[in-house]
This record gives structure tokens, C-alpha cells and sequence, in this order.
């Protein structure tokens, strides 16, 4: 979507473990791109992407060209069926391309 819409492509990095966690991969790609978003299902305040974010700031800090955006879970209790508004959709995640790109 945000190649149609924005003309932009994106590196999508799944990281399949959390510790250890593949920060090199990460680190190269942020490098290469200058921009990071990192999106987790958890909430905001205390999640892994809060480790990630700050890693990213130390290792690429040099080659960022906006900062470490997060697209995460709200920090509130969240009935379940709630969770589709609850959860990082592509929605956000498009929004939060929106935003570094236009930094």
C-alpha cells in the first residue's frame, strides 16, 4: 500500500526471536534507509520495541533521518472484543510511514 499510494518501498524485518534479537540485520537496514518504525502488538510504555527503538538510537544514531517511531498497543486496559482497535494495523503502520517519510 504505501509503494501505490506514497511511492515509497519498505523493509519489512520479522524478527522471529526477541532474545537474542537479530540487531545487526536491523542496524543494516536503518542504515540504508535512514528511518525505522518498529510495531508490536504489546503496549507502548515497557514493550520489547522500547529495547529496539533504543538500540536502534545508539547503533544508527549517525544515519537516522527521523526519529524511531513506535506503532504498538495502547497503555490501557483493553476489553477483547475491542482488540481490532486495539492491535497496530495497517492502518497505523501507514500513518506512521506517512510521518517519517514527511520529517
Amino acid at each position: 500500500m504505501a509503494h501505490e499510494k506514497l511511492k515509497v518501498k519498505c523493509e519489512v524485518i520479522d524478527l522471529r526471536t526477541v532474545l537474542p534479537w537479530d540487531v545487526d540485520t536491523v542496524a543494516e537496514s536503518v542504515c540504508k534507509t535512514g528511518r525505522c518504525i518498529v510495531a508490536h502488538e504489546a503496549p507502548i510504555t515497557q514493550g520489547f520495541g522500547a529495547e529496539v527503538a533504543a538500540t536502534i538510537q545508539n547503533e544508527c544514531f549517525l544515519n537516522l533521518e527521523a526519529p524511531v517511531l513506535r506503532v504498538c498497543g495502547y497503555d490501557t486496559p483493553f476489553p477483547h472484543i475491542y482488540e481490532p482497535y486495539y492491535m497496530p494495523d495497517k492502518w497505523r503502520c501507514f500513518e506512521a510511514i506517512k510521518k517519517v517519510i514527511n520529517y
